[in-house]
């Protein structure tokens, strides 16, 4: 059973082993499950929410019980880091949690990267066509007055929000204010924005349903304060928990992601309000091959 508890492109991955590694027990049936209760914290961001149902889900399929924590972004690494919680899907590399990782690498390990390309970098409507990159609102009194010098954020410890931090500093964009929220609260202003042809800058990402719904652009970043060509998103684990859960270390290491596959369940659960765990469940019953590539080798419950 796994529960939701209220609260704040695949590549190689780094520290990460086959299930045959010293370490992992596994019978010729696969892995062990070893320890049954475990602990997946996340942040309710657009990806985030999909990516950590769906581990949730594809994990008590093979015999767990997952506990889904929705806390803040800090909460969320040190919890893995301390080892009282097990793993996140939710790693942004090299530049969004860079702070993080430096902070908690010796305590958590690369699992796998379930995603390449996820770039950030702030955005405005397509409608504003004078405004096409960071540059553009160094002194830009007009711009500037019309926002009243606000980039509209999220929560404030969002890897993001430091990025444009620092991308204040990097551009000289001294009479600038970033505000902190939420991703909901920004998206909402956003979209009221819009409506309406109002100018406004916000923080943006990819892979998210916003999108699909408005049409959007990110500002070009020549200094790449936020990545460059853009990060990628990784699920990473506590130390030990390859030895202490083996078949959900290897369900860590299958699973990946691809746009297509996140870009078909995010509107339905953050535009249609559709409940998370349902919309993972009808992509899992719809796509039994996805499914049977995620768990190869592992015993099913």
């Amino acid at each position: 059973m796994f529960l939701a508890a209220c609260g704040g492109g695949s590549g190689e991955a780094e520290n990460s082993g086959s299930s045959n590694d010293e370490g992992s027990e596994e019978t010729s049936e696969g892995p062990e499950v070893g320890q049954k209760e475990l602990t997946q914290p996340y942040v309710a961001w657009a990806r985030e929410t999909v990516s950590t149902h769906m581990l949730g889900a594809l994990l008590e399929m093979v015999g767990y019980n997952v506990e889904l924590k929705q806390v803040e972004a800090g909460a969320m690494w040190s919890s893995v880091a301390d080892g009282s919680a097990d793993f996140h899907t939710s790693a942004w590399l090299p530049a969004t949690h860079a702070p993080y990782w430096e902070k908690y690498s010796e305590d958590i390990v690369k699992v796998k990267q379930v995603l390449d390309k996820a770039p950030l970098a702030l955005g405005v409507p397509s409608y504003m066509e004078d405004i096409n990159s960071i540059e553009d609102l160094k002194g830009n009194e007009e711009l500037g007055k019309s926002v009243d010098w606000t980039v509209t954020g999220i929560d404030p410890g969002a890897g993001i929000m430091q990025n444009t931090q620092e991308a204040f500093e990097a551009y000289g964009l001294d009479n600038w204010e970033l505000t902190s929220s939420s991703e909901a609260a920004m998206l909402t202003t956003l979209q009221s924005a819009a409506e309406n042809k109002e100018p406004i800058i916000v923080p943006l990402w990819k892979p998210h349903w916003i999108f699909g719904t408005m049409d959007l652009k990110m500002l070009e970043d020549p200094k790449e304060v936020y990545g460059g060509e853009g990060d990628q998103i990784y699920t990473v684990a506590r130390k030990g928990l390859k030895e202490d859960a083996p078949r959900a270390y290897k369900v860590l290491e299958q699973y990946n992601e691809n746009y297509d596959m996140i870009n078909e369940m995010m509107p339905k659960v953050h535009a249609e309000d559709q409940d998370p765990a349902k919309v993972v469940q009808d992509y899992i019953e719809n796509n039994p091959d996805q499914v049977d590539k995620w768990l190869e080798g592992i015993p099913r419950e």
